[in-house]
C-alpha cells in the first residue's frame, strides 16, 4: 500500500484552523444563529451595480489571470500605476504568498501576540519562527514591533492599522515616524482591511512606491464582498512582480473580479455603508455602556467590548451569547481576551443584541 508522505515542516504542523466559523456552530448546534454578529462581515451588503455585475458574468470563462480591468481601476483610484498592485484571493490569500516569498525555515518575523492569526498561520507554514509583541493600551505597540524586527533581524513585521481584533488604530503620521527605527531589510506588511471604516487620518501618508511598506486591502469589509474573497496589495513594483513567480494565475473568478470592479465604481453606495457602520457602532457603543461595560473606541466595522472581570468571565459571556443564538467572538490572547467583540449589525441584529446581552450578563454573574 502507497501511504502519502509529507514534509517534516508540513508534519510538524497542527493541524488546525485560525477561525471557527460561524456555520460550524450552527451545525454544531443544529440550529441557525439569530444574529450574526462576530465575523466583522458587513452586513449591510454590496453595491446593487456589484451585485449585477456578478449575476451577469459569464461564468463559462475563467476569470482574466492578470485582474487587468480590476488594477487598472484600482490604479486610477489610487493614483498610483498598475504594476503597484497585485489582486488576490482576499488577504488572507496574499499573505500566504506574501510568506512564500518571504519566508524560508528559522527566518524571523514579527507579530502583536494575539493580532490576527492568520498571517501567523502562513509564516508558520513555511517554517518562519514568530516573535511577538504584547499589545500596549490595547494597540499594537508599533515601537516595540520595530524594536523587536531589529532584535531578531526580521524579514517581516505585520501591522494591522485599525486593528483586528481590538479595533483601536494609529494615526497614519504616528507610523511614519516610527517607520524611521524599522530595520532596513525587514517589511512593514500593513494590513488595512478596515481602512475605509477609519477617521481620516489613519491610512499611511506614504507613497504606494515606498520599498519599506507593503500595503494590503480588501472588498471583503466596507464593500460588502467578504464570500467574493478579493483583497489587493499595494508596493514597490518589483516586490509586486515578484508575486507572479508564486501565486495562483487563475485564483480569482471571473465573477469576483466583477463584483470587485463595479464595487469600486460605486462610490455613493460605499458612503451610504460608510454611514450605516458608524450609527451601528455607535448603538453598540450605547447598549454595552447601558450593561456597565467599557466598549473601546473602534475605528472598524466591530466594536471591542471590555466585560470588567477578566477572561474568564469574557468567555462565559460569549457562551451564553452564542447558546442565546447571537455569534460574537472574542480576541484569544491576555489582556484582550477580558473582552468581547460585536461587530456592526442591522438595527434588527442590535435590538436582538440589546435584549440578549443584559440577559448573558445576568446569568454569568450569578455564577
Amino acid at each position: 500500500m502507497t501511504h502519502y508522505r509529507l514534509t517534516p515542516l508540513a508534519d510538524s504542523l497542527p493541524d488546525t484552523v485560525p477561525f471557527v466559523g460561524p456555520e460550524t456552530q450552527e451545525r454544531a448546534r443544529a440550529q441557525l444563529f439569530d444574529a450574526r454578529l462576530g465575523a466583522n462581515e458587513n452586513v449591510f451588503g454590496p453595491s446593487p451595480m456589484a451585485t449585477r455585475a456578478m449575476a451577469e458574468t459569464q461564468l463559462w470563462k475563467y476569470g482574466d489571470p492578470e485582474s487587468y480591468e480590476l488594477r487598472e481601476a484600482l490604479a486610477d483610484y489610487h493614483g498610483i500605476l498598475p504594476e503597484m498592485i497585485v489582486v488576490g484571493e482576499g488577504i488572507d490569500g496574499l499573505l500566504g504568498y506574501l510568506a512564500r516569498l518571504m519566508v524560508a525555515p528559522g527566518d524571523a518575523v514579527v507579530t502583536s501576540d494575539g493580532a490576527y492569526p492568520t498571517f501567523n498561520y502562513h509564516v508558520a507554514g513555511y517554517g518562519g519562527v514568530l516573535h511577538k509583541v504584547p499589545y500596549a493600551d490595547d494597540h499594537e505597540d508599533i515601537e516595540a514591533l520595530f524594536a523587536k524586527a531589529a532584535e531578531v533581524n526580521a524579514k517581516m513585521v505585520y501591522v494591522a492599522n485599525p486593528d483586528s481584533p481590538m479595533g483601536t488604530a494609529h494615526d497614519g503620521t504616528d507610523i511614519v515616524a516610527a517607520m524611521e527605527k524599522l530595520p532596513k531589510g525587514t517589511l512593514l506588511v500593513l494590513d488595512e482591511a478596515y481602512i475605509e471604516c477609519a477617521p481620516e487620518g489613519t491610512a499611511l501618508p506614504l507613497p504606494m512606491s515606498d520599498s519599506r511598506v507593503i500595503r494590503l486591502r480588501t472588498f471583503s469589509k466596507a464593500y460588502g464582498l467578504a464570500g467574493a474573497r478579493v483583497g489587493y496589495a499595494m508596493g514597490a513594483p518589483d516586490l509586486i512582480a515578484a508575486f507572479n513567480k508564486v501565486r495562483n494565475h487563475f485564483g480569482m473568478n471571473r465573477a469576483a473580479q466583477a463584483g470587485a470592479l463595479a464595487a469600486l465604481d460605486d462610490q455613493t453606495w460605499l458612503r451610504s455603508v460608510q454611514a450605516r457602520i458608524t450609527t451601528s457602532r455607535n448603538r453598540i457603543t450605547s447598549i454595552a455602556l447601558k450593561n456597565g461595560l467599557r466598549p473601546l473606541k473602534s475605528a472598524a466595522n466591530f466594536v471591542a467590548i471590555d466585560c470588567r472581570h477578566g477572561a474568564e468571565f469574557a468567555q462565559n459571556v460569549l457562551r451564553e451569547m452564542v447558546d442565546r443564538g447571537v455569534f460574537i467572538r472574542m480576541p484569544l490572547v491576555a489582556p484582550q481576551n477580558r473582552c468581547i467583540r460585536i461587530s456592526c449589525g442591522t438595527p434588527a441584529d442590535l435590538d436582538i443584541l440589546a435584549e440578549v446581552l443584559p440577559e448573558a450578563l445576568r446569568y454569568v454573574e450569578k455564577g
